[in-house]
């Protein structure tokens, strides 16, 4: 599944909205501006993925690898993330919402933008 998501961004397509990816390995995978809104990503393998300005409202990382990954500009209000690793991950101007469940390791107020 996961060669097939990067075979079609390469193609063009952007709109993988609650598409399930459970357990997919992403890993370094430039997904950039994509639309992964409402998809389960749990125990997805996406370190050094970039997610730069994607729309990921709602989605679930619980128990992912995002080691690395970027997820600068990206839309992560109601995103869950429980037990999700954000080693090293860039979260500059990533928008989550006020009522979101802090993400561990991060100082929402400085690191991520709220809306």
């Amino acid at each position: 599944m996961a060669a097939t998501i990067t075979e079609r961004y390469a193609a063009g397509e952007r709109d993988f909205a609650g598409a399930d990816l459970t357990g997919a390995d992403l890993s370094g995978a430039d997904l950039t501006g994509a639309d992964f809104s409402g998809a389960y990503l749990t125990c997805a393998d996406l370190g050094g993925a970039d997610f730069s300005g994607a729309d990921l409202t709602g989605a679930d990382f619980s128990g992912a690898d995002l080691t690395g990954a970027d997820f600068s500009g990206a839309d992560l209000r109601g995103a869950d993330l429980p037990r999700a690793d954000l080693s090293g991950a860039n979260l500059t101007g990533a928008r989550r919402s006020a009522t979101d469940a802090p993400v561990a390791g991060y100082e929402l107020v400085t690191v991520l933008a709220r809306t």
